[in-house]
């Protein structure tokens, strides 16, 4: 599998995604009034799409950011620390939910919430190449939203509801990965962009290797879109961790999709996020988890493992655990050469680039 089909396939460059790149010329100036901000992609044009899960919307933002920079090294300590006195407050009143990196300028973006709990101030901040932490301001900013149709049901014990826990940009489609209200309540929605209008997302069915059963209702906790045996999918992982190949062809509106596990790789654990490399004439995913570390997974031939459909321990396609890497909140690609780290478990953290291993 050629590297450059996959970088074809998860930025968009079909027709359909050509189009999109003058997709800033239907966006809106004014003030986008985000409830929070969550998980966090590149478009085309170098859009930003934001999650904002109370408001069950996702926005599009012209973040004005199209100078291309060659790349280099990040290395910020304590950089909620630096964030809390950018936004004035302490650094245990914020939060930061996930990072992006734009591919043409390298400028690394964070979503944040300022304060805890549903009253908590929805924030982008964006890091420069020397370090820089500022403030994308949001009261006028070109963008678009789109509204779910099919949103779950808003928690009545407080805790955060799961309607949007991943997003990437695939093939003119913003995918977003969640719950819905429908049967099938995992949700994969593919909403075109420019955005037209809110589409029904489809639901997923897949078989838990170490819990022994089909499940419909644990979201997708992370994915990357990726080629496998020259069809197009996502490669999607789960709570307690499953690994699983969804075809995107069947990601049609109120459909129900059954994706396929072809590795469980541990118990009590949650995925955060997953990068897709080339090293050594090799394909690698490497992938951030909360309990079990930083696992560099083998990405070639993944056709080739037989489908789990009985109850079984971590099997399937292999990894291996990075044991220098602890404590990483975010992952991001960087460059061809360089992953992106959010990382800390104190009250510290640090933002940092590495190359890939």
């Amino acid at each position: 599998m050629n590297i450059r089909n996959i970088f074809r396939f998860a930025v968009g460059l079909s027709g359909t995604a050509i189009l999109a790149l003058c997709a800033s010329s239907n966006l809106q100036t004014g003030k986008a009034d985000l409830k929070a901000a969550g998980a966090l992609a590149f478009g085309p044009d170098n859009i930003l799409f934001v999650g904002d899960t109370p408001a069950a919307t996702i926005w599009a933002l012209d973040v004005q950011d199209r100078a291309s920079s060659k790349s280099g090294s990040v290395e910020i300590k304590g950089v909620n620390e630096k964030i809390a006195a950018l936004l004035g407050t302490a650094p245990d009143q914020i939060l930061i939910n996930d990072t992006a990196v734009n591919p043409v300028s390298k400028n690394i973006y964070m979503s944040v919430s300022r304060g805890r709990g549903p009253d908590a101030a929805a924030v982008i901040l964006r890091v420069d190449a020397a370090g820089k932490i500022s403030e994308v301001p949001l009261d006028r900013i070109a963008h678009a939203s789109v509204k779910f149709v099919d949103p779950p049901a808003a928690s009545t014990n407080g805790r955060q509801v799961e309607t949007i826990t991943a997003i990437a940009y695939v093939d003119g489609n913003v995918i977003v990965a969640g719950l819905s209200n429908e049967e099938f309540s995992s949700t994969l929605r593919s909403i075109p962009f420019p955005f037209t209008g809110a589409v029904q997302g489809a639901g997923i069915r897949i078989y838990h290797g170490s819990h022994g059963r089909f499940e419909t209702a644990a979201p997708v906790r992370t994915f990357i879109p990726y080629e496998i045996g020259n069809q197009k999918e996502i490669l999607a992982a789960y709570t307690c961790s499953p690994l699983v190949k969804i075809p995107v062809s069947q990601l049609k509106p109120g459909a129900k999709v059954e994706g396929t596990t072809i590795a469980e790789l541990g118990n009590r654990n949650r995925p955060i996020d997953m990068i897709v490399y080339e090293k050594g004439g090799k394909h690698f995913i490497l992938m951030a988890n909360s309990s079990r570390g930083v696992m560099k997974i083998t990405g070639d031939n993944l056709e080739s493992y037989k489908p789990i459909t009985a109850q079984t321990e971590v099997t399937g396609v292999p990894y291996e655990t990075i044991t220098d890497l602890k404590d990483v909140q975010h992952l991001k690609k960087y460059d061809d050469r360089t992953a992106l780290l959010l990382q800390g478990a104190g009250a510290s953290m640090d933002l940092r680039t590495i190359a890939l291993p």
